[in-house]
């Protein structure tokens, strides 16, 4: 178990009990996605297709605080061992984010805030809101003035 949590770092936040039966249902996603919470904060599940053949595709994620689902940009197949699949949920999940955020930088400074808002995951949200107060404060501090929004 050491060399499996070596692999994969989460799994040390894992109780033994818990990664024997991540280990043992490896091959079979739809068994370990109930471990999902336990191995990533505030995701509670990841959507799987099981249609596409042996192994299921992950589509997207959905948390566990609220009702919010993450399409992921691209869907892949959970392929491999659990480790390794563990980490492209990883991989993809912070591809997916830095795209939406992207967009939501974008998005933010062409539409009213209020509408804006309702368009993203919290997440991007959060992080695109504050990147924008930063660089509204930067340059206040720059010009010595403050704009009346902030």
């Amino acid at each position: 178990m050491d060399d499996k949590r070596t692999c994969f770092p989460r799994f040390y936040f894992v109780a033994t009990a818990d990664l024997l039966d991540i280990l043992s249902n490896g091959n079979i996603p739809s068994k370990v996605m109930p471990h999902l919470p336990k191995i990533f904060q505030a995701i509670e599940d990841v959507k799987l297709d099981e249609t596409v053949g042996v192994r299921p595709a992950a589509l997207g994620m959905k948390s566990c605080v609220g009702i919010e689902y993450v399409p992921y940009s691209e869907p892949f197949k959970l392929m491999g061992k659990v480790e390794g699949y563990m980490q492209d949920v990883i991989d993809n999940m912070r591809k997916t984010l830095r795209l939406i955020a992207g967009d939501s930088l974008k998005r933010s400074m062409a539409k009213p805030r209020t509408d804006w808002l309702k368009e993203d995951p919290s997440q991007c949200m959060l992080l695109v809101g504050l990147t924008s107060w930063v660089s509204d404060v930067e340059k206040g501090l720059s010009n010595n003035t403050m704009p009346a929004t902030l």
